[in-house]
């Protein structure tokens, strides 16, 4: 822990995972957000899970875009742009009443200006530690990043149950507009430039780190927000079990972020950790008992920030700096698709089979993820005694005549 320590003493490190955590919270919070919403107003899960879908093709569509565009035009107008944008549409579902063919077109300007926020930051971590701290600099933001996909659930199922389904999305809302602010005032955006990109755009997918950590974060993040459809449906709109067990779950993957940040990262790394979350996620589908759940997704979610962590470390390890935000781009559409789809997914499977049918999709993913994970082995960096700094950019130079 005395790492973390002195990572949060480091000038401007504690300040810029705060504001970026806050800026990117909503993420967390607007597919459940939606899901409830949409199923309240129309009466179906399905109807709800098709605007998740819509949602999901925007962010699909956009995230390695915009992320490029801030090599181009800069992070700060490209964030700013998308910030009004995304924040517009996202009231416009919450507040107007409106059918289902409407709330998926507004969804999906909702997911195409989705702010780009995590390639950006992603990008000027490594400008801002020295090498030695960069990895575990990955694991604390991977461990802050639980608090989005985990907790941001749990307060949305809190304010949508307890208040209602609208006031979740303002609150969604509210954060994006306020966390957006405070990322894009913070001085690191003005002083580190993306350098402009020399390849063609969709090129750095080709990396097979960049591959395998796009599709197994999809993956990933998809058992998640089925899981947390699942429980929701379990316990219902009404009470506060879902919010607990969530909870639950949201502590699981802090203390595993936390305490297995530092064990080296080697080829099985990814395989071992998805491991954890498919064999508590499997558990956990058997029975839908409060205490069991509680439990079970316990261990499903020490597996969660270290999987994440690794990814991220191996995709900055791969890339060149220049093409890190179109990277990280690439990793988060997979990862903002896998919360929408999974979630979408999720509500079929409760129409049709009852809320174990979510939990069964929440396995079947995390299993699907740690076999790409194991397909994926001779592609995984081993970064044991190396560092997870970017490949610097190279410009001959000229020499001069003597």
């Amino acid at each position: 822990m005395g790492s973390y320590s002195e990572l949060l003493k480091t000038s401007g490190v504690a300040r810029i995972i705060a504001a970026q955590l806050t800026a990117r919270f909503p993420s967390g919070m607007l597919s459940l957000a939606f899901l409830l919403h949409v199923e309240q107003q129309t009466g179906s899960y399905g109807a709800a899970g098709l605007v998740l879908a819509a949602t999901s093709i925007g962010q699909a569509v956009a995230g390695p875009l915009t992320s490029r565009l801030m090599g181009r035009l800069g992070m700060r107008p490209v964030l700013i742009v998308t910030l009004v944008i995304c924040a517009t549409a996202v009231v416009t579902i919450g507040v107007l009443p409106l059918t289902v063919p409407l709330y998926m077109a507004v969804g999906l300007v909702a997911g195409l200006a989705t702010p780009p926020v995590q390639p950006a930051v992603r990008t000027i971590y490594p400008k801002m530690v020295n090498s030695r701290q960069l990895t575990p600099l990955f694991s604390l933001d991977a461990s802050a990043q639980e608090i989005i996909w985990v907790v941001g659930p749990v307060v949305t199922t809190f304010v949508a149950t307890q208040i209602g389904t609208l006031q979740a999305i303002l609150l969604a809302a509210a954060m994006m507009v306020g966390g957006g602010i405070w990322f894009i005032s913070s001085p690191e955006l003005g002083r580190v430039r993306i350098p402009r990109s020399k390849r063609r755009f969709g090129v750095v997918l080709g990396r097979p780190a960049v591959m395998l950590a796009t599709i197994v974060g999809f993956l990933l993040i998809g058992a998640c927000a089925a899981l947390e459809a699942g429980v929701v449906a379990v316990f219902g709109h009404d009470g506060a079990e879902a919010g607990i067990v969530l909870a639950i779950f949201s502590v699981g993957s802090l203390a595993g972020g936390l305490f297995l940040g530092h064990v080296p990262i080697g080829p099985w790394s990814t395989a071992r950790r998805l491991f954890i979350v498919f064999a508590g996620m499997a558990l956990a589908a058997f029975v839908m008992d409060f205490w069991w759940l509680s439990v079970t997704l316990f261990v499903a979610g020490i597996g969660i920030a270290p999987a994440l962590a690794v990814l991220f470390a191996i995709v900055s390890a791969s890339v060149k700096f220049s093409d890190t935000a179109e990277a990280y781009g690439w990793v988060g559409t997979g990862q903002l698709i896998g919360a929408a789809l999974g979630s979408a997914v999720a509500g079929f499977l409760i129409d049709a089979y009852s809320a174990q049918g979510a939990f069964w999709a929440a396995a079947g993913l995390a299993l699907l993820g740690m076999l790409a994970a194991v397909v994926g082995r001779p592609w995984h960096p081993d970064l044991r005694g190396r560092d997870a700094s970017p490949i610097p950019d190279t410009e001959p130079v000229p020499l001069q005549p003597s």
